[in-house]
């Protein structure tokens, strides 16, 4: 054979295999099931939760820090109504104030924090004047809950709620447990980044 012989040789026997290798890695790749990447929400707060704590994690003993003022998680009150869900967490601070993290997912997170107040009368009526503000009645209802570590409640009962909102977002909100009278407390809506959480390791 002469030598361009044998180079032509050569060439054919090198297309072949490259040719051979590229119809196996390709069978390969069809055999091999590939895994479809789940869907993600664009607006999940996972980084926000592995930084600050997870709100929705929160259990008597955590500490709960809002906007500088720290408090300690007491008891939580687990709430449902039809098949949906929501937390109110009662916290106090060293001086003993207290006040209500409410937490709910619809479908995002939604955080408020709830201060008791005295005066501020019955729900029922469509407009409340309270504090300097006209609240519109928004909704109201009834839900069963039940009730972990201290919140001042029984194990578990029903309540009945009506929430108001002013026009600038302020809330006002009655609740009433069982049989007892109605009790209001004032709400603001809390972001993420208002609120940071040191759970206990108990």
């Amino acid at each position: 054979m002469t030598g361009l012989t044998i180079a032509i040789a050569i060439v054919l026997v090198g297309v072949v295999v490259a040719v051979a290798s590229c119809v196996m890695l390709y069978r390969r790749m069809r055999a091999t099931p590939h895994e479809a990447a789940s869907p993600t929400d664009p607006f999940h707060t996972g980084d926000q939760d592995s930084l600050r704590g997870d709100p929705r994690a929160l259990k008597a003993g955590d500490i709960v820090e809002i906007r500088g003022l720290s408090y300690t998680v007491r008891g939580t009150l687990r709430l449902s109504e039809g098949g949906w869900g929501w937390a109110e967490h009662l916290l106090d601070d060293a001086k003993g104030t207290q006040v209500w993290l409410a937490i709910e997912e619809d479908p995002d997170l939604e955080l408020t924090l709830w201060t008791p107040v005295d005066d501020a009368g019955e729900p029922g009526a469509k407009r409340i004047e309270f504090g300097g503000r006209s609240y519109e009645r928004e909704e109201s209802g009834s839900a069963t809950f039940r009730s972990e570590a201290t919140t001042g409640l029984s194990e578990q009962g029903t309540v009945r709620y009506q929430d108001y909102e002013a026009g600038d977002g302020a809330l006002l909100g009655f609740e009433s447990y069982g049989d007892s009278d109605w009790e209001a407390a004032t709400g603001e809506e809390l972001s993420r980044y208002d609120v940071r959480i040191y759970p206990t390791t108990i």
